[in-house]
């Protein structure tokens, strides 16, 4: 009786990321200068440029991190490309989640192998191929996309990379909050997805479609590209109370420059390309604990706390209501007599300013031990 046991199969996509370069994959070519160039390796096709060519054929069968030399011997770095690598290079149809964003939604919301996950705003699949790495074969991926045209060229991208369809991806055609209900999302335990992701306009629009299909306990992460966005999402998820407080953040990497002894920060950094914002799905008829902390003063435009009793409310020319705290008169009093002392002090001998010297007498002397021009002389 034989007691071997089937090899199972390697997951998606992995079979492709190993062993010799192999026709129809795609590679990176890095000249001597640093300049990157993408290929998809056919049998009797020509890289060339005008400083020489060479074909494919010499690349095909090679193993991967190998040199190439062009006919006019000029040396190439072969390599695969790394997701990031392929997601910067890939064709768009709509502008990309960033590989710094996406290595971010991927571990703040906690997406494990064999999650369900929610995705709304395709785009061209790079956050798609992040999310389906992290939950594998396994795993579900439930792909919403308003535009059919974004959603073929996200399909294609998401082929190319994997090298065949993904048994995890569903993607569908359709407004989220409409084709949510009917999706037929459950999770191991019945009760709903595990996660969800939005990178829309208008992610507030959907927040109780989403709380409806995720699980309790499950993460909401939303990537927006402006403030407006960033707060009008937070203001929705305390609103909704269905939901955690939200947390929110951006990330932004700058290289180094690194050449003997010239070791500096590049002149160039990839800043700001969206905002994160965080929130968990509380449990059915859950509220939600009432927020400790005070906000700052003019965040909202209600009569503040120390106002109430009287239901007095600020004034609009008052710092407060602006969220500016108040200078006290005693601070201004110090930095002005402070000021004209100074400025005595650097007239010439002799040529002192008699309305000055006065000016800076005038006034009500300082509190005993504080430092600066005390009682108000000069002298």
């Amino acid at each position: 009786m034989s007691t071997d046991v089937p090899t199972p199969a390697p997951p998606t996509g992995a079979s492709s990321r190993r062993g010799p370069l192999r026709v129809g994959e795609r590679v990176q070519l890095t000249d001597p200068r640093g300049r990157m160039h993408t290929i998809t390796l056919t049998a009797g096709a020509e890289f060339h440029t005008h400083r020489g060519r060479f074909t494919h054929d010499d690349l095909i069968g090679r193993s991967d991190g190998t040199v190439v030399t062009n006919t006019a011997g000029i040396e190439y770095l072969v390599l695969r490309p790394l997701l990031a690598d392929f997601v910067l290079s890939m064709p768009r149809g709509a502008a990309v989640v960033y590989p710094k964003d996406s290595g971010q939604i991927v571990q703040m919301a906690d997406v494990f192998p064999g999650a369900t996950v929610i995705e709304a705003g395709v785009g061209s699949g790079a956050l798609t191929m992040s999310l389906l790495r992290a939950v594998g074969d396994a795993g579900r991926v439930h792909s919403f996309e308003r535009r059919e045209d974004f959603a073929a060229v996200a399909r294609g991208n998401v082929e190319t990379f994997f090298g065949s369809p993904h048994p995890a991806w569903t993607l569908q055609v359709g407004d989220l909050v409409e084709s949510l209900p009917g999706s037929g999302l459950v999770s191991a335990e019945g009760t709903g997805a595990d996660r969800a992701v939005l990178d829309m306009l208008a992610p507030w629009e959907c927040l109780d479609a989403v709380a409806d299909a995720l699980a309790p306990g499950g993460v909401l992460i939303c990537y927006v590209a402006s403030a407006t966005q960033l707060s009008r999402v937070a203001e929705a998820v305390r609103a909704s109370g269905r939901w955690t407080e939200p947390e929110a953040w951006e990330s932004m990497v700058r290289g180094w420059h690194l050449e003997g002894l010239a070791v500096r920060p590049e002149h160039r950094m990839v800043g700001h390309t969206g905002f994160l914002i965080t929130t968990r799905r509380l449990a059915d008829g859950v509220k939600p604990p009432l927020r400790k902390r005070r906000p700052a003063p003019g965040a909202y435009p209600v009569v503040e706390p120390e106002d109430v009793a009287t239901g007095t409310e600020l004034a609009d020319d008052d710092p407060a209501a602006y969220g500016v705290r108040p200078v006290s008169d005693k601070k201004v009093r110090k930095a002005a007599r402070n000021a004209l002392a100074g400025a005595a002090a650097n007239r010439a001998p002799g040529t002192a300013d008699e309305t000055l010297a006065d000016e800076v007498v005038a006034g009500e002397p300082d509190a005993p031990g504080e430092t600066g021009v005390t009682g108000g002389a000069v002298e």
